[in-house]
């Protein structure tokens, strides 16, 4: 098992995601660094803080760099941060040594990194969001064309009552549209540029430090802050609660899936399934269990991150390395679950008739609600439920099915009530395996939440 598998050849195609991946790699890291250095002195230049010809050749030098990044480990090692060994190989390619003594005037490492990261990270929320909007609307599809289809409700993992599978499947996608309104929240504090130099005060800067600093955020497309944010971490804090809360969710749909693809229950089908070495007839649900995996991997790592808001002082090493540690690993969780979720969407299908075979199943005991509120227009409510209680145990002890003995003893029941202006007990003939039950609101959630999904 390799240090990370979602870095693993091996373990790519079980828990990576190359498109988020590839945005946290060393060569997505560099370009980020020189893209704000040379942004950087390009808003220097035009502020006359740095002459403009050393502005220009400085951003020159920053696009057309070319470096292997092991070139830079060795002197990362020591200095804790790639900055340094960066700069250094710039003003050694770009030669001009006039010029490049204005590089990086009065920034500092963090400044760099952190930018470069919100860089990053936006290419990685709008590649998300992409992700997440196609999650909904197939979630919408599913919930509209099943909005009616009856299943079993489970509670405590036992049957309770009836519903719907568009209804089930509207509670794995109305947190989803949640998530996707914080984004908006989440974004501003993410997105946001980083000059601070030093200490925090912009001191090397003089007093254009500040326009140095809103004209780097209009350059690079990102948010000024205003001040300094070296110690101020609650925006990444934020962001990765926001992902392990999406996380949490996806894992949800997964725990599902697995529930309901268990042997004995089989309601849900996923195409493709995973096989076993030695079980030929397996068809195991890989997919959602890696959704839960993902979705605990994501609470822990959000915790930690989490402590990155105790940052000590103007800047604190320790803190930000624990950083560095924990949001790589958090973001490929999101990215996978992501792109795994909506994998498994397209290889989802019903089982109509398992599901009314467990609506069917343990002597229609999943209608002992329905039937106590329906003898409740006839008996007291105390009475009801006694009555109701009865017949369970009859049921249990293999009497009979518990709609069947209703039936029998209570025949009126069996009709719908003429006093009810919208009867709700239908004309048993019908082939309705809900009868007594009804399904509730469950079509009507459906079908409000893929109003809600879909364009």
């Amino acid at each position: 098992m390799p240090a990370h598998p979602a870095d693993s050849t091996l373990y790519q195609d079980l828990f990576g995601d190359p498109d988020t991946a590839s945005l946290f790699s060393d060569a997505a890291e560099l370009r980020a660094l020189l893209a704000v250095e040379g942004a950087l002195a390009r808003v220097q230049g035009a502020l006359g803080l740095i002459p403009r010809a050393a502005a220009a050749v400085i951003d020159r030098a920053a696009q057309d760099l070319q470096i292997d990044p092991a070139a830079l480990a060795a002197e990362t090692g020591r200095n804790g941060v790639p900055v340094p060994a960066l700069l250094a190989a710039l003003r050694a390619q770009a030669g001009a040594p006039q010029h490049l003594v204005y590089l990086h005037w009065g920034a500092t490492s963090q400044d760099i990194v952190d930018t470069g990261l919100a860089l990053r990270l936006r290419q990685v929320l709008d590649l998300w969001q992409g992700r997440l909007t196609g999650v909904i609307a197939a979630l919408g599809r599913l919930a509209l064309e099943h909005a009616d289809l009856p299943m079993a409700a489970r509670t405590y993992g036992q049957v309770a009552t009836p519903t719907s599978f568009g209804g089930l499947v509207a509670s794995w996608g109305r947190p989803l549209l949640r998530h996707r309104d914080r984004l908006a929240t989440i974004r501003p504090g993410v997105e946001v540029v980083s000059l601070s130099g030093a200490a925090g005060t912009l001191a090397g800067m003089g007093p254009q430090g500040p326009a140095v600093r809103a004209g780097l955020a209009r350059a690079l497309g990102l948010r000024d802050p205003g001040a300094s944010w070296h110690a101020e971490r609650d925006g990444l804090a934020a962001f990765a609660g926001w992902m392990a809360g999406l996380c949490g969710s996806l894992g949800k749909i997964g725990e599902d899936l697995r529930l309901l693809t268990q042997s004995g229950v089989a309601e849900l089908v996923i195409a493709g399934a995973g096989g076993s070495s030695s079980m030929p007839q397996k068809r195991n649900p890989v997919g959602p269990s890696v959704l839960v995996a993902l979705a605990h991997q994501s609470a822990g790592l959000a915790g930690t991150l989490q402590g990155t808001l105790v940052h000590g002082l103007q800047r604190d090493g320790a803190a930000w390395f624990t950083e560095w540690l924990t949001l790589p690993p958090l973001c490929l969780a999101t990215g996978r679950s992501l792109a795994l979720t909506d994998d498994l969407l397209r290889r989802l299908t019903p089982d109509a008739a398992a599901m009314t075979r467990s609506l069917a199943g343990d002597g229609g005991l999943i209608h002992a609600e329905a039937l106590t509120f329906a003898l409740q227009r006839h008996l007291p409510r105390p009475e009801a439920a006694e009555a109701v209680t009865a017949l369970i145990a009859r049921v249990r002890a293999g009497d009979g099915d518990l709609v069947a003995l209703a039936r029998a003893r209570w025949p009126e029941l069996a009709r719908p009530d003429p006093a009810l202006p919208d009867p709700t007990l239908p004309d048993p003939t019908l082939p309705d395996p809900t009868w007594p039950s009804t399904l509730g609101t469950a079509p009507a959630d459906a079908r409000a939440f893929a109003k809600a999904a879909l364009p």
